[in-house]
């Protein structure tokens, strides 16, 4: 048998939410240059659009969606706009997240809460429920759910974050018990410190950055497109027997 073709995604269409910019930017772009029509979406179409047009421009094949995860009628309508631009869904990236509070769980309060479980949690379920119909469809599918290793182990002021980061892992590897037996995958990616916007008051942090890198064996941050190949293995038949995963991309940081 030969490797390589295993990776090749052409004729499969993914959508990847929270797709503006860090690591869904990223994860699109990689899945999009191994041959897979892609839905990128986040809640701004100008963000989207500027993204899309970009990749387009590379000759990449990508439709912009605008999408608030936290809302049903739009996840309906991005599922129903990647039906219509593609005919079908074979991957799914859930990669939008938030976290509005950083501090003790004892400050948190029940909005914020509210917000970071409804964002990290019920929204990639929801939107996992309505592409499954489209996956069983297919013959299969793979959905990937970007974590993080908050979800691993505890982080001073980040207890919700890391809750609702646990919460999606397990919820995810319910969907790989349920749905294996629809040839349906889903595996969670667990970043460590990456330099994107979202985590931005992290790694610009003198303090918080000696810490960390003190504690990675790489000793440093990760680039937004070093999760990429990870995501590109995890929606290829290269991981056809790899369900239920949650693989760290931490440089280490879980060692320690």
């Amino acid at each position: 048998m030969r490797i390589k073709p295993l990776f090749n995604l052409t004729g499969k269409v993914a959508i990847v939410t929270g797709a503006s910019k860090g690591i869904g930017e990223s994860i699109a772009r990689g899945l999009a240059e191994f041959g897979a029509k892609v839905v990128i979406c986040s809640r701004k179409q100008e963000a989207v659009d500027e993204v899309a047009a970009a990749m387009q421009a590379d000759g990449l094949e990508v439709t912009a969606v605008a999408c608030h995860v936290g809302d049903s009628a739009q996840l309906d309508q991005l599922v129903a706009q990647t039906l219509a631009a593609y005919g079908r869904i074979d991957i799914l990236v859930n990669n939008a997240a938030t976290n509005p509070y950083f501090g003790p769980v004892e400050g948190s309060g029940e909005e914020a809460f509210t917000k970071v479980m409804n964002i990290n949690v019920q929204a990639p379920l929801e939107l996992a429920k309505r592409c499954l119909p489209h996956f069983k469809k297919a013959g299969g599918g793979s959905i990937i759910n970007i974590s993080s290793v908050e979800g691993m182990k505890p982080a001073f002021g980040l207890g919700i974050y890391s809750t609702s980061k646990a919460a999606l892992t397990m919820v995810t590897n319910n969907m790989a018990k349920e749905w294996g037996p629809f040839n349906i995958r889903a595996n969670t990616i667990c970043p460590g410190l990456v330099k994107t916007k979202f985590s931005q008051a992290l790694w610009s942090n003198d303090s918080i950055v000696r810490q960390y890198n003190k504690a990675t064996p790489l000793k440093r941050p990760a680039e937004p497109d070093e999760l990429a190949g990870v995501a590109v293995f995890l929606a290829s038949d290269a991981s056809s027997y790899v369900s239920g995963s949650v693989i760290a991309v931490d440089g280490g940081y879980m060692l320690a």
